[in-house]
């Protein structure tokens, strides 16, 4: 094993160990925080499945879980409505400034940050291969001025472009 992998598979169980934090489990965490930053495409059960890389079943369990605790909310989808898509209540977001990385990146010189963030990402996409890269809006090949999706074929809120999604293609 290289130092690289020992190194990255440390700050991941650092960082899950972290996970275990005001009644949430690791799970439950990457769910929350994942919905809190989808745009509004990308919040279905399926999509939080691929995001955590878990079964459909498995994902769907997180999130029954986060809505009984009231940290999540089922919306049905308005063009169909045998879909459901979940968002994140105020009692869920004031639970998501936990992430055990968060400071420590911080502290980062700008250009070491940066540097760490395009190898990071390389590093994803190799693994990742053909699969889903959920990336930012902005970053997609889909994206337009405006803002627009010329996937989706529909305008977006400034916002929306700082927020994963589901069909997120590289440039």
């Amino acid at each position: 094993m290289s130092n690289a992998h020992f190194l990255l598979e440390r700050l991941a169980r650092l960082s899950q160990a972290a996970g275990w934090a005001a009644g949430l489990n690791p799970a439950q965490r990457g769910a929350l925080d994942y919905l809190s930053r989808a745009n509004r495409f990308s919040r279905a059960p399926s999509h939080v499945a691929d995001y955590l890389g878990t079964t459909r079943g498995t994902a769907s369990q997180t999130l029954q879980a986060l809505a009984r605790k009231r940290l999540v909310e089922a919306e049905p989808d308005p063009a169909d409505r045998r879909s459901v898509s979940y968002r994140v209540t105020a009692n869920g977001r004031a639970l998501l400034p936990g992430s055990a990385l968060a400071a420590p990146l911080a502290a980062l010189e700008d250009e070491d940050r940066t540097r760490l963030e395009r190898t990071l990402s390389a590093l994803l996409a190799r693994m990742v291969g053909e699969g889903r890269t959920f990336g930012l809006c902005s970053t997609c090949r889909h994206h337009r001025p405006g803002p627009f999706c010329a996937l989706l074929d529909l305008a977006l809120s400034a916002d929306e472009t700082t927020q994963i999604c589901h069909e997120h293609r590289p440039v």
